[in-house]
């Protein structure tokens, strides 16, 4: 009799590096600088980053953005401080791989998802949302994803989200409500990174705070003693972007190219 041997069909996966926070310059040459590592390191897919502090620590520019493309990343979503460089309205409304929060009124400049085609053929959704929990007013994080999500998902199961928030209680309902409709929501805004990586039951990755790339000595990416001084005095000092001590906190997805479903988030973190 002859013999059969069963084996499962072998998942092919979708590699995703997401990058926390770029803070101005240091965070810019840190992508320089430990970017070619990780994808060697990792070999991902696709790398989204959040780039909305990458222009002097507020805002991004038109060039800056551009800079940041060329160096690899492919996806740049961002947050509250997106309209702090004026030239950036007019560079969102035609390239579609600077998003901004997607809970922005209608009639907002820009978009707040896009979709890329990786290298392998896979389409791969962005999807960026911010909180309202000590945040601008904007509409309902909750609803909007429901609409974009569904909107989505007629082109790709795998959608990566980075909710731009405060408050770790938002962030953390945000995941629940979204497990097992998105491939990862990744928590941005605190510049710390947290260490409640996980898969959450329906196949959802989730990180509360994906955090900060750019100087480590500092407070948040800012000069320490400006920072200090600040709290100290409660006066109006002008904040500088700190030097020094570079470093990139981000994370690491796998997921199943077919379905969208995480199967391993691992926290990255390379420094000098």
């Amino acid at each position: 009799m002859q013999d059969f041997t069963v084996t499962e069909k072998r998942k092919e996966l979708m590699k995703l590096l997401f990058i926390g926070d770029i803070v101005g310059k240091s965070g810019r040459k840190s992508v320089k600088d430990f970017l070619p590592l990780l994808m060697s390191e990792y070999n991902p897919d696709i790398v989204i980053a959040n780039g909305e502090n990458a222009a002097n620590g507020f805002g991004i520019t038109a060039k800056i953005a551009r800079e940041l493309f060329d160096l690899g990343i492919e996806v740049l979503t961002t947050g509250n401080h997106i309209w702090d460089k004026k030239d950036v309205l007019e560079y969102i409304q035609n390239e579609r791989r600077l998003i901004r929060p997607a809970n922005y009124p209608e009639d907002t400049p820009g978009r707040g998802s896009t979709i890329v085609t990786t290298g392998s053929g896979h389409k791969v959704a962005a999807l960026n949302l911010s909180g309202r929990i000590f945040m601008d007013p904007l509409d309902c994080p909750f609803k909007t994803a429901e609409k974009e999500i569904e909107l989505l998902r007629e082109e790709t199961n795998l959608i990566f989200v980075d909710f731009h928030a405060e408050a770790t209680a938002e962030k953390i309902a945000a995941g629940w409500f979204l497990d097992g409709k998105v491939t990862a929501l990744l928590g941005s805004h605190t510049h710390v990174q947290t260490a409640d990586e996980r898969i959450l039951p329906n196949g959802t990755a989730y990180i509360s705070d994906a955090g900060m790339t750019g100087s480590f000595d500092s407070v948040i990416g800012m000069d320490k003693d400006i920072s200090i001084e600040r709290f100290r005095t409660q006066m109006p000092v002008s904040y500088r972007v700190a030097k020094g001590d570079l470093a990139l906190n981000g994370v690491f997805v796998e997921a199943d190219a077919d379905s969208g479903k995480a199967i391993n988030i691992e926290r990255v973190q390379l420094g000098e």
